[in-house]
């Protein structure tokens, strides 16, 4: 495959402008997602780097698109910041032995355990530049956190996979970093127990910032309720939330610990070096979890674990010739959707990769992609 480096925002767009299909490669952390993209040319963007400004008073922070995310997560440190989604490292998971950039993060919108309350990816992108297929350069949204100007755009192009437009600069909101953090864990529940728990403790007045079940492990099943925010905050709504609580048996899991484990969750850590797997991540409602997790789990060579309280489930299960995706997708209940995250090209060339759209709804999706991108230039193929 040929790679152009493109330098600037004009150099992206003189590219398009000559009328052939391109991949669109930040680092290339996350080019394992989505099906393989049909093109013989790739643009590279990792010239596109470094913070354009950045206003710690008004937690607003612009980036060229493949700036890497350690960077800009050194710079919030630094000012007690951070990118409240919590977006997760799936290097490891995905087989990539490269940093990722934010713009591989917005056109992804893969969010960490912190989305059931925080929010996703798309409502955290202030405004963004971008080139579309016809090699034209344009701006949405804006640079402050009240601006509503093309905000809808942004939530549109946000989760694209690079099919739309390419990212060349983005504006994002950021939040100030929680002074500390702590755990409750509570063994022994199963999945219904557990999405019980997880659903009492967000209702509740607690405020926790994170809810997962992990049914495996050394310790067996463990149910995990995270609380963070000022050290006498953290420990008040934690007496509360024991007390909701009081009829399970938990324990405490100061900073360091909690940390460890939300970071293995995030990142996708219990399934990241498994061989010969597919791994399959489902969004749905909480009250769905239990029995589809239980039938899942039944297939043989399968695992899975809950995270944002049940609604979302990360799956493996052997791969084979088809990553089990027919069988998978025939345990769905009404309204969940799958996407294959880990499985091999010839695998993925071969499945739907994201949940198959009525026809009504695909032949929208259709004429908005193609409003952008009409001769569909930009990674073809990845969002079949």
């Amino acid at each position: 495959m040929e790679t152009i480096e493109a330098d600037s925002e004009e150099a992206v767009a003189e590219i398009l402008r000559q009328k052939q299909p391109v991949e669109i490669v930040g680092s290339g952390s996350k080019l394992a997602l989505g099906r393989p993209v049909a093109a013989e040319r790739r643009i590279k963007l990792s010239a596109l780097s470094g913070i354009i400004a950045y206003e710690p008073a008004e937690l607003v922070l612009t980036v060229k698109a493949a700036t890497p995310l350690a960077e800009i997560e050194a710079a919030l440190a630094a000012n007690n910041q951070t990118l409240a989604f919590e977006p997760p490292n799936l290097s490891r998971l995905l087989g990539a032995g490269c940093d990722q950039t934010i713009g591989g993060i917005v056109a992804t919108a893969i969010a960490g355990p912190r989305r059931c309350v925080a929010g996703g990816v798309r409502d955290h992108v202030l405004g963004l530049r971008a080139v579309n297929g016809r090699g034209e350069i344009f701006s949405a949204g804006g640079k402050v956190v009240k601006n509503v100007t093309g905000y809808d755009l942004c939530k549109l192009l946000t989760g694209s996979f690079g099919t739309m437009a390419v990212f060349t600069e983005l504006t994002l909101k950021v939040l100030p970093a929680a002074e500390t953090e702590e755990s409750l864990a509570i063994g022994g529940l199963d999945a219904a127990e557990a999405v019980s728990a997880m659903c009492q403790a967000m209702g509740s007045s607690a405020g926790i910032s994170g809810a997962a079940h992990l049914p495996f492990g050394a310790e067996g099943p463990l149910t995990v309720l995270r609380l963070e925010g000022f050290g006498p905050s953290v420990a008040a709504r934690r007496q509360r939330l024991q007390l909701a609580l009081s009829h399970f048996e938990s324990r405490l899991w100061e900073a360091e610990q909690s940390r460890a484990w939300w970071r293995d969750l995030r990142d996708v850590a219990p399934f990241a070096e498994l061989d010969g797997q597919a791994i399959w991540k489902l969004s749905l409602a909480a009250t769905q979890a239990p029995s589809l997790l239980a039938r899942l789990v039944a297939l043989p060579g399968s695992r899975a674990f809950l995270d944002w309280g049940g609604a979302l489930l990360w799956l493996s299960l052997p791969c084979g010739d088809d990553a089990q995706a027919q069988t998978v997708r025939a345990m769905l209940p009404e309204g969940a959707h799958a996407m294959l995250m880990v499985a091999p090209a010839a695998v993925r060339s071969r499945q739907a990769v994201f949940q198959p759209l009525p026809a009504t709804q695909a032949a929208v999706e259709d004429r908005v992609r193609r409003s952008f991108d009409p001769e569909r230039l930009l990674n073809p193929g990845r969002m079949v």
